[in-house]
């Protein structure tokens, strides 16, 4: 079945800009000519294979047309001809900034079919590798995005804490990017000597790094004025889209998965 992409609705800016242009002196045949730019599929604001075919009316996009697919591989065929702890390497790259998170899905996934339980310190350990990784993820696109639209302090900030996780990683799994740590049944290994002080430090200091970011975005007139109303998806859209995680909440949908349908040691 064919994907139907559908206009991206402008904000509200696309008036002020038509009021400014209204406002300067030119040609009639100057007014309101739209560009169609192709941005990907290797571009650095995309952070990602991405190509985007765009039309732009100034610094408005007014349509969006995504041609995604650049990264298929068929894992889904490849783990075919595997056991199934063979294809762990495969999941560490399925999202290459949460390999930890996609180690446990996929364990978890295969240890329902069998009807497997793993023990309360496995599933401690998982839940600790899904929430360092998330926080690790989510450093990486908030402080990627600030660079993108001029916040470059908050860029040197969340890499600066995504190091010292890194190095929580590289202690517990002994790699740093590509883990490959959960195994169907449990785990590789147990948590190192020291592994739990070191972690504790790191949420310590973490959260005034975290405070000052967000103190830094929010008081950030330019940052506000470029994200603030701008890509706005509604409930029905989002839930049309297929939004999940922070993206689906931010549409105002209160959905956790976590919480809806809890595992491991979230309740």
């Amino acid at each position: 079945m064919p994907f139907t992409v559908r206009e991206i609705e402008s904000p509200d800016p696309v008036t002020r800009v038509a009021a400014a242009d209204a406002a300067l002196p030119l040609e009639s045949d100057d007014i309101g000519e739209k560009m169609v730019l192709n941005m990907g599929p290797s571009h650095p604001a995309t952070h990602g294979v991405l190509r985007l075919v765009l039309e732009l009316d100034g610094e408005i996009i007014t349509k969006a047309t995504p041609d995604v697919g650049f990264l298929h591989r068929g894992d889904e065929k490849i783990a075919e001809n595997m056991q199934y702890n063979q294809f762990v390497p495969y999941t560490d790259r399925l999202d290459y900034l949460a390999p930890l998170s996609n180690n446990v899905a996929y364990a978890l996934a295969v240890e329902k079919l069998m009807d497997w339980e793993i023990p309360p310190r496995g599933k401690a350990i998982r839940t600790i590798c899904c929430e360092t990784s998330r926080i690790s993820s989510h450093l990486l696109g908030l402080g990627s995005m600030a660079l993108d639209l001029g916040a470059m302090t908050v860029f040197l900030y969340t890499f600066t804490e995504r190091e010292k996780l890194y190095n929580l990683f590289e202690l517990l799994t002994g790699a740093r990017f590509t883990t490959s740590y959960t195994r169907v049944g449990g785990q590789i290994r147990d948590l190192p000597e020291g592994f739990i002080p070191q972690l504790k430090k790191f949420l310590v200091d973490f959260e005034p790094s975290l405070n000052e970011c967000d103190t830094l975005l929010t008081r950030n007139k330019i940052f506000v004025d470029r994200t603030k109303d701008v890509g706005v998806i509604s409930k029905d859209r989002a839930i049309a889209y297929a939004l999940s995680g922070p993206n689906l909440r931010g549409s105002g949908i209160e959905h956790d998965l976590r919480r809806k349908h809890s595992y491991l040691d979230y309740n």
